[in-house]
């Protein structure tokens, strides 16, 4: 299914609200990340593709927090489900994910090689 303009601009609005909660992503989030213990979903949050060691799941927790306080923002002005909207900014994101970074689509957990991601049907073709 094609997105809309209309939401496609929300998306990206969103996105852009939730650079923030990237920007103040701490050392040990980042080095869980280049790790692969942390990664990103299509639903649109980060995900734990290994269990999380001290205090990682905690700080995991509160950027999850605020990308949906970002995803609702957005999604109750363009009127579009919260969870559509959480899940487009999840395709956005694995479109443009770096390379080594882990990544879970469906359940299970994969690490972007060099190659595109083969992103679920949710996105339409991105």
């Amino acid at each position: 299914m094609k997105m809309r303009r209309p939401f496609l601009i929300a998306a990206l609005a969103a996105f852009a609200m939730a650079a923030p909660a990237v920007a103040q992503m701490d050392d040990e989030v980042e080095a869980a990340l280049n790790a692969g213990s942390v990664g990103e979903q299509a639903d649109g949050y980060l995900g734990f593709a290994r269990p999380p060691a001290g205090g990682l799941k905690a700080k995991v927790d509160a950027i999850n927090i605020k990308r949906r306080q970002g995803y609702t923002q957005v999604a109750q002005t363009r009127n579009v489900p919260i969870e559509a909207f959480a899940a487009s900014i999840g395709c956005r994101t694995l479109a443009g994910l770096k390379q080594g970074r882990a990544y879970n689509i469906g359940g299970a957990w994969a690490v972007k090689g060099a190659a595109p991601i083969s992103l679920p049907a949710q996105c339409g073709g991105q």
